[in-house]
C-alpha cells in the first residue's frame, strides 16, 4: 500500500485544513504588504507633483528678479519724463503690460505705506532718521518689495523713525 492509502480521510482533511489556512495567511500577508506599496505609490505621486509645482512656480525668480530692477528703471524714466512735460499714453501702456505679465506668474507688490511700523519678515531698513513719527516707524519708502507666489524675493527698502 501507499502513503496516500494508508492514512485515513480524517488526516487528510487535517492536512487539507493546515494547508488552506496556510495559504490564507500567506495571501493576507501579499495582500497588506501590496495595499502598503500601492499606498506609498499613490502618497511619492502626491508628493512628487507638490515638488514639481513647487519647482514651477520658483523657477523663473531669477527672471521676475531681473525684470523687477527693469520696471524699477522704467518707473524712473517715466518720472524724469513727467517732470519735463506730458508723456505719451503708449509708455504706460507698455509699463502696465509688463506689470500684468509679471502679476500673471504670481508676482505682488508688498502692500507697505509710510506711517506703518517696520516688519523684518517684508522690510529691509536702509537708513534710520529724526521724525517726529514712533520709532520703527516707516519714513520714506525707498525701492518698492514683491513676493513671488508668497515668497519674497525682495523686500521693500525703506527709511524709519529714530523717535
Amino acid at each position: 500500500m501507499s502513503e496516500t492509502e494508508n492514512k485515513n480521510p480524517t488526516e487528510d482533511l487535517e492536512d487539507i485544513k493546515q494547508q488552506l489556512a496556510q495559504a490564507q495567511k500567506e495571501k493576507n500577508e501579499y495582500l497588506s504588504g501590496w495595499q502598503r506599496a500601492k499606498a506609498d505609490f499613490v502618497n511619492y505621486k502626491k508628493e512628487e507633483l507638490e515638488r514639481l509645482k513647487t519647482i514651477s512656480q520658483y523657477a523663473i525668480e531669477d527672471l521676475v528678479s531681473e525684470l523687477i530692477t527693469v520696471m524699477d528703471n522704467f518707473d524712473l524714466g517715466l518720472a524724469t519724463l513727467e517732470k519735463s512735460g506730458p508723456v505719451e499714453k503708449g509708455i504706460y501702456m507698455i509699463r502696465a503690460q509688463i506689470a500684468d505679465i509679471l502679476k500673471k506668474r504670481g508676482l505682488e507688490k508688498i502692500d507697505v505705506k509710510i506711517g506703518d511700523a517696520f516688519n523684518p519678515k517684508t522690510t529691509e531698513v536702509l537708513s534710520e532718521i529724526e521724525s517726529e513719527k514712533p520709532p520703527g516707524s516707516i519714513v520714506d519708502i525707498i525701492e518698492n518689495g514683491y513676493t513671488l507666489n508668497g515668497k519674497v524675493i525682495r523686500p521693500t527698502r525703506v527709511k524709519i523713525s529714530k523717535g
